[in-house]
């Protein structure tokens, strides 16, 4: 379930460059709407209405959740927008750096001591933007943008100790109105793609709410099963799948200041992975003295 949760999310580039002839805010209302209409549907046919209504109850969850459906969906425009303009190494950069600005957020916010690895990694990252930056000659804003919006969005989600697929239903249903609302200015302008562009087009823009849950659904089965270091260790797909799609299919350009960017931030998630691997053999061998 954890491999076909990272396999769907490494397939994310292809889904959305097909829809690369419709806008990229378009494509967000639609994915919002339908997020929202699907989820609350699923919670409902697995008994979990319940649990729904008594979340939309609760008025300091929902002051959170509020915050977090406008970092989702800040983070969602993003990749969208990075897809749609030949951009996907870059998300990709911003997916692999995520972690190491989960930690520093974690540091500077929740006075959490990072270790002596972290602190290198951080480093190590931060100079892979910086060589980018210099080398490149364009500040990488679409991968800090989404590494920041979704460290933000975890850090700020622990407040609301919601379950994600619940969480997610309720910040997709709290942000639709607004989605519905552009949708609606759209189709009155007669920029609206949905039921103009085509049968595939509307098939693709009404399964983004289908494509966005499954994943997350089965993320969140897996966790129950799964250590979390061999999660943490799993996200890594995603990024690189998304790496080796702007390369190797998309034909974005792969420079030698891109490597030495990339290879500074490997390095830094080559240590983080370490010390995640490292902190999972401790606690089998102490389980294992404890049986």
């Amino acid at each position: 379930m954890g491999l076909s949760a990272y396999t769907l999310w490494t397939s994310f580039p292809l889904y959305f460059k097909a829809l690369g002839h419709v806008g990229p805010a378009e494509i967000l209302a639609h994915r919002i709407v339908w997020s929202a209409l699907f989820l609350i549907t699923f919670l409902a046919v697995t008994g979990a209405g319940g649990q729904l209504r008594s979340l939309f109850a609760d008025r300091r969850s929902l002051k959170v959740l509020i915050i977090t459906a406008l970092l989702v969906s800040t983070n969602w425009f993003t990749f969208i927008y990075a897809v749609t303009t030949d951009r996907v190494l870059e998300s990709s950069l911003g997916y692999y750096i995520n972690p190491l600005v989960s930690i520093l957020l974690a540091a500077v916010f929740l006075g959490e001591r990072a270790t002596r690895r972290q602190k290198v990694s951080i480093v190590l990252a931060a100079s892979g933007v910086a060589v980018q930056t210099y080398i490149v000659g364009r500040l990488p804003a679409i991968s800090l943008v989404l590494a920041f919006t979704f460290g933000l969005y975890g850090l700020v989600r622990k407040a609301a100790r919601v379950p994600a697929v619940t969480g997610l239903a309720v910040e997709t249903a709290l942000i639709s109105p607004l989605a519905l609302a552009y949708l609606v200015w759209l189709g009155s302008r007669g920029g609206l793609s949905f039921l103009s562009a085509g049968t595939g087009t509307d098939a693709l823009l009404l399964l983004t709410g289908v494509v966005t849950a499954t994943p997350l659904v089965l993320y969140g089965a897996a966790l129950n099963q799964v250590r979390l270091s061999t999660m943490g260790i799993m996200q890594f797909i995603v990024p690189t799948g998304h790496f080796l799609w702007a390369v190797f299919a998309f034909g974005e350009p792969f420079t030698t200041g891109h490597l030495v960017s990339f290879g500074f931030i490997w390095a830094g998630l080559v240590l983080y992975s370490s010390e995640i691997i490292g902190k999972s053999r401790l606690v089998t061998q102490a389980s294992l003295r404890i049986g």
